[in-house]
């Protein structure tokens, strides 16, 4: 069984690059690294171009350029004091799963990242889409010591999947 990841292909390059397996394979390690059934929660992932996100990022966060991903949780779901873990959402049943948010990924900015740094683009996005979900779940990297944590959440969920720490 695995997640229900609603993709939405809006750039046909990430038709083509397989991003909803990529998707559904980096959701189902990341809740299952924390300790969530991969069943009872869904999510909507859109992949698209620079010029679609930059619009995004104007709109949302008043930065009107591309950025690799964004995230837009359903609900807050920050943990009380910096550095503590959220707490996790409780899942939903099969017939109504726990809407967990939705993220959008830009296919040239994270062709560039991954070229830029000498990784194969699946181990970047995959790593892309765990930070997207992890922010669904209440996880941030403002603070320095969210951050670490954040980080580390990530390089340990990407262990599980071979990837390398992006981080080291």
């Amino acid at each position: 069984m695995e997640p229900l990841v609603d993709t939405v292909i809006e750039d046909a390059r990430w038709e083509g690059f397989g991003l909803p397996t990529v998707a559904v394979r980096a959701c189902t390690a990341a809740l299952v690294e924390l300790g969530l059934p991969v069943q009872g929660f869904t999510l909507c992932l859109m992949g698209c171009d620079d010029a679609h996100i930059a619009t995004l990022n104007a709109d949302f966060r008043g930065k009107p350029v591309p950025t690799n991903v964004l995230s837009w949780p359903s609900e807050e779901r920050a943990a009380e004091y910096a550095g503590e873990v959220p707490e996790l959402p409780e899942p939903g049943p099969e017939d109504d799963p726990e809407n967990l948010g939705d993220i959008a990924i830009a296919w040239e900015t994270c062709a560039a990242e991954a070229e830029a740094a000498g990784k194969p683009m699946g181990d970047h996005v995959t790593h892309l889409v765990i930070h997207g979900l992890l922010h669904l779940l209440g996880y941030d990297h403002i603070d320095d010591i969210d951050a670490t944590l954040m980080e580390s959440t990530e390089a340990r969920i990407l262990e599980t999947l071979g990837v390398s720490d992006p981080y080291s």
